[in-house]
């Protein structure tokens, strides 16, 4: 992000480096050296002052930047009375430092962003294009200017003292600024693991010190590129630091060796046009500045990629972990809700059981009074409307489990969703019809409770919300679809809530007012039902007049033979003679016997399953009704235990009859060996089915025996 045009650090901006003296004394030390190595080669290989002070008022405040400014520029008008430098350079180097530092200063502030994190190559980039190449041109251009005024030389030696002065004065810069900076802000790498061995990068380290130190002991073969080799895998194991060091080893052991008149660079060649006027090491000098420029421009993009790649790794690897924390939350908080769900259906289940259950048998006894009767019916009515409330509530929040098919009629689908609504119907004087069409009337291999229930849903919101007329439920073949729709004469549709129908809890009237009730689940139910079986619901029409919903369902016709066989069951449990009823509550074994009263059957009952265990071992019974959580024994392990014996009682067709209505607690009911499950709370029809399914047809019992 670019900043302001401003050059000090912003008050507010954490503080970061070594203290306001430490900078001042840096900055006299390079001028110290300047000074010996003027007196002692007559030249200066670089001019890292002016690298030391910009790093300074980058990193300071401005109350404390200024004094430092003013103390280094003192040094530097000291450091140049005592060389003896003539006027107007006595002032004129000094002011011309300040100028460059402080163009460098705002452009970088400007260009490389607020927090001058060089860390980023495209902002190390930056920094040396946009700060330091203006800055030195700047004051290169005034300094030359000047010297041209004061000194009348050919216009090559001019070329070369401005070549050499913005070379000098740049790769300051670009070296010491950077290497001071990412000394300073060492904290930022505090979390970037070495990637090597702290002895492995030592060793890399002093490795890079001898190769430089050899290139440079010999002048007889050009081999500068021997130091990349041993740099670059230093900056490949070791943090931004360490790279910012390897290039300070680099400049002084290749400066000090060029001043000696060692290494490669002397085989530079020379200018015979600068022979006497130019000094021989001078002319090397300009050679050193393209290496030492190299070697920055590797190292330093090079670490700040290494370093970046390593920050992307590490948020990478949190984002990971964060998404793997998510995720094990996740699975703890559906496994949860799971739990929540399946103690709440059994729980739920369990008192609807006894109180349907026994409503149920009431209804069946002969001579009841009408009062009598009437009140058992909305007793039933309530309770059917308080199991169907559970039902889709569980339906919304669980997840869809497979779809099991089987050969089924669309007909006696129809019937059967029906049913549930026709005494109420009758009751408002509609009329409820079912139309199955030429070429939906031949079986198709179906989910029938699943189809089943979406049209009960249907048909039940069709039924409640039509005042008069006629509910028209009708099946018809559209290609390899099966298309089911339910036409009602009622009062249509609000087209604010045709987008939200099909979503949990939405309800056309949810006033205080309202005419009608219910949780606003049964359409949602309906749809998420569809959808499990790859189909589509939809309101395909709405008017005063009335609705009509359509659901399309891709259902393979089957032979008419196969669903006979599938539907050749004795009917209203013909064969179970000799039943076991194993429940822990006695409410629970009353309303089994009394429903199986009706088929004369011999019932035997047991509290849990050590009791079914030893009752089965020993009695041959013609089906065992299994209840699933019970004392001392589940309904699982006593399966087990049955299915263990040998035959042939461990052959007793075993049907679990449970509060527990979970798709996976009906697979996990088939896994312990049961033949069927059954939820509670029970009904004639449902009993007398779900045994139906699970007793061997005669031939298969012919066979066994």
């Amino acid at each position: 992000m670019r900043g302001r045009w401003r050059l000090f650090r912003h008050e507010a901006g954490q503080r970061a480096g070594p203290p306001a003296w430490a900078y001042v004394l840096l900055y006299g030390l390079c001028l110290l050296v300047g000074l010996w190595s003027s007196a002692r080669f007559d030249a200066v290989v670089l001019w890292p002052a002016n690298g030391v002070l910009l790093a300074a008022l980058l990193q300071l405040h401005r109350r404390k930047a200024i004094p430092v400014a003013l103390a280094c520029v003192a040094l530097n008008l000291a450091t140049n009375a005592v060389r003896g430098d003539p006027m107007p350079f006595l002032w004129l180097c000094p002011a011309l430092n300040l100028t460059q530092i402080a163009i460098a200063g705002m452009l970088a502030r400007r260009f490389c962003g607020a927090a001058l994190d060089l860390r980023r190559p495209r902002r190390l980039l930056a920094y040396a294009l946009l700060a330091i190449v203006p800055a030195v041109f700047v004051s290169t251009a005034i300094s030359i200017t000047t010297f041209v005024g004061v000194h009348d030389f050919p216009i090559k030696i001019i070329l070369f003292v401005a070549e050499r002065t913005f070379a000098m004065e740049a790769l300051g810069l670009f070296t010491i600024t950077p290497i001071l900076m990412l000394l300073a802000r060492r904290h930022r790498f505090r979390d970037v693991v070495v990637r090597g061995r702290r002895l492995e990068v030592i060793g890399l380290f002093g490795l890079l010190g001898l190769v430089t130190a050899a290139v440079f002991a010999q002048s007889s073969q050009p081999i500068l590129f021997l130091v990349f080799p041993p740099l670059l895998l230093l900056l490949f194991r070791a943090p931004p630091t360490w790279a910012a060091a390897s290039v300070f080893l680099i400049t002084l052991i290749s400066g000090f060796a060029t001043l000696k008149g060692h290494g490669p660079i002397v085989l530079a060649r020379l200018d015979p046009d600068l022979q006497g006027a130019v000094p021989a090491v001078m002319q090397r000098l300009n050679v050193l500045y393209a290496f030492m420029t190299t070697v920055v421009a590797v190292a330093l993009p090079v670490s700040t990629v290494v370093s970046e790649r390593h920050r992307l790794l590490e948020r990478m690897e949190a984002r990971r972990a964060g998404a793997q924390a998510a995720r094990r939350r996740a699975e703890a908080a559906d496994a949860a809700k799971s739990r929540f769900l399946a103690v709440m259906s059994h729980e739920m289940r369990t008192p609807l059981h006894g109180v349907l259950g026994h409503a149920e048998v009431l209804s069946r006894r002969p001579g009841l009074a009408r009062d009598v009767r009437a009140q058992l019916d909305q007793i039933q009515a309530s309770g059917a409307a308080l199991l169907t409330l559970v039902e889709d509530v569980l339906e919304v929040t669980s997840d869809a489990a497979e779809p099991t098919l089987a050969p089924v009629s669309l007909a006696t689908l129809l019937d059967q969703a029906a049913a549930a609504s026709r005494d109420l119907a009758a009751g408002k004087g509609l009329a409820l019809v079912l139309v199955v069409e030429p070429g939906a009337d031949a079986p198709v291999l179906a989910d029938g409770r699943r189809v089943r229930l979406i049209l009960h849903r249907l048909i039940g919101n069709a039924v409640k919300f039509t005042a008069a007329g006629r509910i028209e439920v009708c099946a018809a073949r559209d290609g390899a679809d099966i298309v089911l729709r339910v036409i009602d004469t009622g009062p249509g549709v609000d087209p604010s809530l045709r987008d939200s129908l099909f979503q949990p809890l939405v309800q056309g009237d949810d006033s205080l007012t309202r005419a009608h009730v219910g949780a606003g689940l049964g359409l949602a139910v309906a749809a998420r039902m569809t959808q499990s079986l790859g189909g589509t619901i939809a309101l395909e029409s709405t008017s005063d007049a009335g609705s009509t919903f359509v659901v399309r369902l891709a259902l393979a016709p089957v032979d008419a033979a196969a669903a006979d066989a599938a539907g050749s069951r004795p009917s209203d449990g013909a064969g179970a003679g000799r039943v076991l009823v194993v429940d822990d509550h006695p409410t629970n074994r009353e309303v089994a016997r009394l429903m199986l009263a009706p088929l004369g059957c011999e019932i035997r009952e047991a509290v849990d399953g050590v009791e079914a265990v030893d009752l089965a071992s020993t009695t041959r019974f013609d089906l065992i009704l299994m209840d699933v959580r019970m004392p001392r024994m589940d309904g699982l392990a006593a399966t087990r235990a049955i299915r263990a014996l040998a035959k042939p009682w461990c052959d007793t067709p075993i049907l679990a009859v449970t509060a527990d209505a979970m798709p996976e607690d009906v697979d996990r009911c088939l896994a312990a060996g049961m033949d069927g499950h059954l939820a509670k709370p029970l009904t004639h029809a449902g009993l007398f089915a779900a045994i139906e399914a699970v007793m061997p047809s005669e031939a298969e019992a012919t066979v066994a025996g």
